[in-house]
């Protein structure tokens, strides 16, 4: 039996191969190994926690995450069930990751992965940027932008939250300077409430990019309140009373005459005037001009504010003082008038020189505009009589104070004396 196996032995070996031979011809000639394209696979990255556990993060590179295209090559008759795309796997394990922040991508099928002859990819290599990350909180700051109809202004810019919580890679992060919301005013009227995107900015206020970060708050809620403006003049006055000898000219004047105003229409509507009480400028003792310098915004209602932002409101205001101007006249007797004389009695006044001599004095401007028709001189018996200066009416010779009556605008300087010759009527003979 042995003699019959091993003989022409060679024979026999070259059978078997022969016939495997042919059975890979056949089966490579009626299902012959046939390539199936892939293209734009993802990455899928397993075992990241190796990264973020550390308090890093990471960035793919190149796109290295999705690869161009994936061929496979299947038995044909296998083309048909291993075509679809969910069918391939192509994994990066962080457990793998080298020294140049490289994994090597791992391609599988889900289905028949026995069957596959051989995987070419375009790429196999993931590439990553690995940093540490970094957390900040930034106070959000608000701004406008666009244009207002005439006579109206932003008030208020008020974000429902003040502080938005950034995180992400340390080199973008540490970019943020600012964050801001924006908001449109273009056309309105009335107060905007809306909900805009929070942007951030770096120091020379270039916008950063938040496709690597993570917000805590992508937008927020904006309230802009929109006021009505209106020029109101100011109205000034004084108190006190300059040195003696020196006089207000009553011309007062301010650095600014009105202010611009902001406020809503109906309060603006009603407000015609500021008045700044005479307190803020007292002329008490003065004997030069008067400067005083206030802030306006104490003189301001509640509801209305200053609506140019370029001023302070600080108010100079200058109250004129002038030493007062003299100026003589002399009255002639004849001119000065005896009012209420009693009954049998007559009056004359005698003055030094025949006239009484008066001393007007007042601004320069209005005393030299006084003419002498204006000055009103006379004596009245019954009010000297009532005021005691004359005690009854007898003949005699008596020295009394003229009353003068002046132009408004100027004063007496000192008060006057004339004498009042006072005589009894004589009864004639025809009568007696």
């Amino acid at each position: 039996m042995g003699k019959k196996l091993t003989n022409n032995l060679a024979l026999k070996i070259g059978s078997v191969l022969f016939a495997g031979i042919l059975w890979l011809l056949v089966t490579n000639i009626n299902n012959p190994s046939t390539p199936i394209y892939f293209t734009n696979v993802p990455v899928q990255i397993i075992n990241s926690n190796l990264i973020t556990s550390q308090g890093k993060m990471f960035e793919v590179l190149d796109d290295t995450d999705v690869i161009d295209s994936v061929t496979l090559m299947v038995p044909r008759s296998l083309t048909d069930s291993m075509s679809s795309e969910d069918n391939i796997v192509a994994i990066a394990d962080m457990n793998n990751l080298t020294n140049l922040n490289t994994i090597h991508i791992e391609i599988s099928t889900r289905r028949n992965q026995n069957s596959v002859s051989s995987i070419s990819t375009s790429n196999d290599i993931l590439k990553l940027n690995i940093e540490d990350k970094k957390n900040i909180s930034i106070p959000l700051t608000t701004s406008t932008s666009g244009s207002l109809p005439e006579e109206y202004i932003v008030g208020a810019v008020t974000p429902d939250q003040n502080l938005v919580r950034v995180s992400g890679p340390e080199s973008v992060v540490s970019q943020i300077k600012t964050a801001e919301v924006n908001v449109n005013v273009t056309g309105f009227t009335s107060d905007i409430g809306t909900s805009a995107e929070i942007k951030l900015y770096d120091a020379e206020k270039n916008e950063v990019k938040k496709d690597k970060l993570t917000l805590n708050i992508n937008s927020v809620g904006v309230k802009v309140e929109i006021l009505a403006t209106k020029a109101v003049p100011l109205k000034f006055s004084t108190s006190g009373v300059p040195a003696d000898g020196f006089q207000a000219t009553g011309v007062v004047r301010g650095s600014v005459s009105a202010v611009l105003l902001a406020g809503k229409a109906n309060v603006l509507n009603n407000l015609s005037v500021i008045e700044i009480p005479d307190t803020e400028l007292d002329l008490t003792g003065a004997e030069k001009n008067v400067t005083v310098t206030f802030d306006i915004e104490k003189y301001l209602p509640g509801s209305v504010d200053l609506a140019d932002a370029e001023f302070d409101g600080k108010v100079s205001v200058t109250a004129y003082v002038e030493k007062k101007a003299t100026r003589t006249f002399g009255i002639p007797e004849r001119n000065i008038a005896i009012e209420n004389v009693p009954e049998g009695y007559t009056a004359r006044v005698t003055a030094y020189g025949g006239e009484a001599s008066i001393r007007v004095q007042g601004l320069a401007a209005n005393v030299n505009a006084v003419e002498a028709s204006q000055i009103r001189a006379f004596l009245d018996i019954s009010q000297l009589t009532e005021s005691g200066v004359l005690d009854g009416v007898e003949a005699g010779n008596y020295d009394v104070p003229l009353s003068i009556e002046l132009p408004e605008t100027v004063e007496l300087r000192e008060n006057v004396t004339v004498r009042l010759v006072i005589e009894e009527v004589e009864e004639s003979a025809e009568e007696e």
